[in-house]
This record gives C-alpha cells, structure tokens and sequence, in this order.
C-alpha cells in the first residue's frame, strides 16, 4: 500500500513538471556498441567446450529442483543469540577476512566499464578510454549482462545534446549548505574541487578502485571515494601502489549507521557503486541503507547495482544449519550473503525515490570441464537514477513513508 502511495506521488510530481532529459547512456533499449554476451550455447553436446555461457535458461525441472534444495539446506535456522552476534561483529568477520586472503580472494572487476558505461562522465568517449586503459586486459572474473534494459517512470527520456552533457553537475546543490563554517565560506573536503564524484560502497581490497582509478587518471575534475567497513580492507587499498589520494579517498564506514557522517555533504555524487555489496546486510537494513545512499546522489545521479540472484549456485550449495532468514545466510566465516529476486530490487530502490533505469537477472553456465560439472549463475543487475526533480522535501516524504511502513 505504501509503495502504491509513492508511486502516485512520483508520478503526479513528475508528470506536472516539464519533460526530463535523461543521458542517451542510461536510456531503456540501448544496446553495447559491441555485440557483447554472445556466447551462447545451441549444442548441448558442446557445454564443456567453454567456461560459461551466456543467457541460459532454466528448465521446469532445474527451476523446481533448486527450490528443492534451498527448501531442504533453509529448513534448520541458526539460533536468535548467534544471530545477534553475527550482527553484531559483522565488520570483526569481514576484517579477518581481509587479514587471511588480503587481496588475493577476488580477481580485479574488470568488466565494470562494459556494465555500467555510468561510471564515466557522459563526454568521455567511453571505447576510447577503456581501450587506452587496462579495463579488459587479463581475465575477467565476474559476468556481463546481455539484456535489455527496462525503465519505469511517468515520461519517455531522451537525449541530451553533447554541450549539455554536465547536466548532473549543474544542480543546485542544498546539501552543501551543511558544510559551510559561515557566511559564503564552504568548507574544503576531499575531492570538493572536483567536477564528477563516484562513491564505492564495499569497497573490499580495491577490486572495483584500481581498474576505476586507472581510467580517471586520464579524466581531469574527477574524484573516487570508496569506503567498507572493514578497516583491514581499506589499509589494504591506501597501502596498494596504485592509490593516489589525489583523486581518491578511501575511508572506514558502515552504512547500516545512519548516524555516521560522510566526508562529503549529501546531493554531491554523479555515481554511486554497489556490487556485491548489500547482499552481505541484513534485509532489516537494507531499505535504510539505500534510502540513505540516495541522499548522497545529485538529482540525476546514478546508482549501480549488482548482486547475487535468488537459486544462484551459492545459495545452492549452503548446508543445513547455515540459513539465518529466508534467502539469507551464513558462511563458514561469519560473513554473510543474501539471494535477490527482481522484484525485491526493484521494492527496494524504487521504494527510496530512485527512477528504475535498468533491472534484469542475468542467468550463466558455469561450468568446470576438468570434473565435468555444470553450475547455474545467477545474479541480479540494476541502475537506478535519483529524479532530476528531486527536493529534500522529496527526501521527508520518503523517510516519512519508510517510517509508518
């Protein structure tokens, strides 16, 4: 009933307002330049030729047998006080984490720059970049989506000619007003000269920093920050030879505490990144989670997501015992990992005032040809965009209808 309610208010606000222009970049229907995701399998008698394949999809029987397993490996929950625990000493988990693997774990997402071309300001020729950068080199670890992208918001977008690329800089800005120390004297912070802000949430060892860092070198004004909450993880990126606190600032953070400010003001980020990310959260938190990240956004500012999907081979694999919550469980380290539907992500994003650009699940074939076995993938993606209207009265209304939900 809530979401409904919102729902009518945005639109209401949205189609009483002139027609938006959205960057062509973001617009539903665009595809790749390049015919990306295209490996995909019509011989079944050729599955092990590859490690992965692109845009399988499940049969009646797969699809019932995954819920099978989940049904079985989430039967038994863990206990209420070691709930609390895992709860509590979250970060604790995370830290030794960092401190046994450091950044051995995960291989560098180099594949970002295909999925979210977002992560570059709208005039930078992003094929060029990537070309020149190391964005491709080696392999890469994680998927690229293939599918359409959907949008959901009162009017059709379109284009913005080039010379009004900077359209998401040129706002207004009231959040900065809290960093001013008196009468026309704004207070300096990192990256307050800058002309196009990017913020990683989760930011581990720097898998997603560094191929980002590689690029914005070659674009002057721009500025990375990237936090975690796991303080071992962000010593690990300030202690890495490519971090250069010139156009990066990698702080300790944990975006469950609302209380905890950024050292930034709100309304001031082109680009928000979240992958893999708030899975790891308690679905209690997550919806405060995103509502308080897209404060941080500019009206127009992008917010990009990616995470597990729901009967991914990880969630698969859990043994009894190790299930907290529907869909959210408990590793053999304390770290945690919860399973997306569609329909939750877009609850979730859309519920705090975002405009729904893209959300799709991307299914893959894994498969490990030495032993034989194939393995379903599944992940969620989405980029969800802050309404060019947006107002901090947009912002109390929201909160206020989080609150009586």
């Amino acid at each position: 009933m809530v979401l409904f309610m919102m729902n009518g208010i945005w639109r209401n606000c949205i189609c009483h307002l002139r027609k938006g222009k959205v960057l062509h970049r973001c617009q539903s229907g665009v595809h790749p330049v390049a015919p990306l995701g295209s490996r995909i399998l019509t011989d079944p008698t050729k599955v092990f030729e590859h490690n992965m394949w692109d845009h399988m999809q499940w049969s009646k029987e797969e699809e019932e047998e995954a819920r099978k397993k989940v049904e079985e490996n989430s039967a038994t929950r863990v206990i209420p006080e070691e709930q609390v625990k895992l709860e509590s000493d979250a970060n604790k988990y995370w830290d030794t984490f960092y401190k046994i693997h450091k950044n051995n774990f995960f291989k560098n997402r180099n594949w970002l720059l295909r999925e979210f071309p977002e992560i570059l300001p709208a005039n930078q020729k992003t094929k060029e970049k990537a070309g020149d950068s190391s964005w491709d080199h080696g392999k890469t670890s994680a998927p690229d989506s293939r599918i359409q992208e959907t949008e959901t918001h009162c009017k059709e977008s379109s284009d913005l000619p080039d010379g009004q690329s900077k359209a998401r800089s040129d706002f207004s800005n009231p959040g900065l007003e809290e960093h001013r120390k008196g009468p026309g004297t704004i207070e300096h912070f990192p990256g307050s000269s800058a002309t196009f802000r990017i913020l990683e949430v989760g930011c581990g060892a720097g898998n997603s920093v560094f191929p980002i860092l590689n690029t914005l070198q070659n674009i002057p004004g721009s500025f990375l920050y990237c936090c975690d909450f796991a303080s071992g993880a962000v010593e690990l990126v300030k202690s890495h030879t490519s971090y250069r606190a010139a156009q990066c600032s990698a702080f300790v953070h944990d975006v469950c505490n609302d209380g905890l400010p950024y050292p930034f003001p709100d309304g001031i980020l082109d680009v928000i990144l979240l992958v893999f990310v708030l899975s790891s959260i308690h679905p209690d938190r997550m919806q405060a989670v995103i509502h308080r990240l897209s404060r941080l956004l500019k009206p127009g500012g992008m917010l990009l997501f990616r995470d597990y999907g729901r009967y991914d081979k990880t969630q698969l694999r859990f043994k009894k015992g190790h299930c907290l919550s529907e869909n959210f469980y408990v590793r053999g380290d304390g770290t945690r990992a919860y399973f997306f539907t569609k329909g939750e992500v877009h609850h979730i994003f859309c519920k705090a005032g975002l405009d729904e650009k893209q959300n799709l699940v991307d299914h893959r074939l894994q498969v490990n040809r030495k032993k034989q076995v194939k393995m379903h993938r599944v992940w969620v993606q989405g980029k969800f965009q802050k309404p060019l209207h947006w107002t901090q009265k947009n912002s109390k209304l929201v909160l206020s209808l989080l609150s009586h939900d």
